[in-house]
């Protein structure tokens, strides 16, 4: 299993190039049924949208995300109570954006790692140990 960041959805689902070991992960993870999206990324979709930082999501960023999540292996992980909480308390230091920290704590719950192609989440593992990654 894996946790896609919500940067790494977005390229996923346009077709952008990703790195093999992604790319195998991912087809791994799929044959489990354990691609997983948080619901964390669905507000940060939104966000980006909202922002004009991503063009409009067609026909909606809700059936766009939804068509996404249809995809074979890919399903929702939903934020537990315990992982919103834990993300307050990550090893620092560590920036203060609440979606990178609840998508790092919902990893380490679950104890796989996080999909993401951000710089700052893949120093913060390397630095820290206290959570896995994957570039993509």
């Amino acid at each position: 299993m894996l946790l896609l960041d919500t940067h790494a959805i977005i390229c996923i689902a346009q077709g952008e190039p990703i790195e093999r070991r992604a790319r195998r992960a991912i087809e791994a993870a799929r044959s489990e049924g354990g691609v997983l999206v948080s619901p964390v990324s669905a507000w940060e979709i939104g966000l980006l949208v909202v922002k004009g930082r991503i063009l409009a999501l067609a026909p909606t960023p809700a059936e766009w995300l939804a068509r996404f999540l249809a995809q074979p292996g890919v399903r929702e992980a939903p934020l537990t109570m315990r992982a919103a909480l834990d993300s307050s308390f990550l090893p620092e230091p560590f920036h203060g954006d609440p979606a990178d920290r609840m998508l790092i704590a919902t990893a380490r719950e679950r104890d796989i790692p996080l999909l993401t192609r951000d710089r700052t989440i893949i120093a913060y593992a390397s630095e820290t140990g206290a959570v896995r990654t994957i570039r993509c």
